[in-house]
């Protein structure tokens, strides 16, 4: 009924009281039959923590609702522990202020520091929301380009569960309670290693 909204976003709202169905309060497990009423009251959350901050954006595209930006190596994407400013979000909330009302100001996904590559921004609830489902649904998909050390075969996939490293928080590892990471890679060139 509320396509603009995610799923998570319209149980937590649930189970605050900002809906209701036939004018009473349920759960989210609660089935309807049809032909309730139901009222929202969309509820109005600080979406972003992270100040603006002047930060020089490679912007590729954008439009009222998606903003695609190409992200240095060197800049970190989100605020956090050791990165509290100067990150793309700050940039992001300077560039476009609207970003303000947006969940993680538009960000849908992210690479590493010392990655380079295109992020999607949404602009809107609405296109957050259908971005985030994309991604979800593995309709939208991303590309790497890696060099990598020792002799890879032609090509493979790799499909393990990964999660935060349990010693060094910087780092992804896998691990059995991880989330789901499908990658299929090939192998474009071989490069001659130089003596050591």
């Amino acid at each position: 009924m509320f396509p603009e909204y995610s799923r998570s976003r319209l149980k937590e709202w649930l189970l605050a009281g900002a809906i209701s169905v036939d004018g009473g309060a349920k759960r989210p497990r609660d089935a309807v039959t049809g032909g309730e009423t139901v009222v929202l009251r969309p509820q109005v959350e600080p979406a972003v923590t992270a100040e603006p901050e002047p930060i020089d954006l490679d912007i590729v595209f954008e439009d009222e609702q998606l903003l695609v930006v190409n992200k240095p190596p060197g800049l970190v994407v989100h605020p956090g522990a050791g990165n509290p400013a100067g990150t793309l979000m700050n940039g992001l909330l300077h560039h476009a202020p609207v970003l303000e009302q947006v969940p993680r100001a538009g960000i849908i996904h992210r690479i590493d520091k010392d990655t380079s590559g295109l992020l999607l921004i949404a602009k809107t609830l609405t296109a957050h929301t259908e971005l985030v489902r994309l991604l979800a649904s593995r309709d939208i998909s991303r590309t790497y380009l890696a060099v990598c050390n020792g002799v890879l075969t032609g090509g493979g996939t790799i499909d393990e569960p990964i999660a935060r490293h349990p010693v060094d928080r910087k780092r992804m590892s896998i691990r059995q309670n991880g989330k789901t990471a499908v990658t299929h890679y090939t192998v474009i060139e071989r490069l001659r290693g130089s003596p050591i």
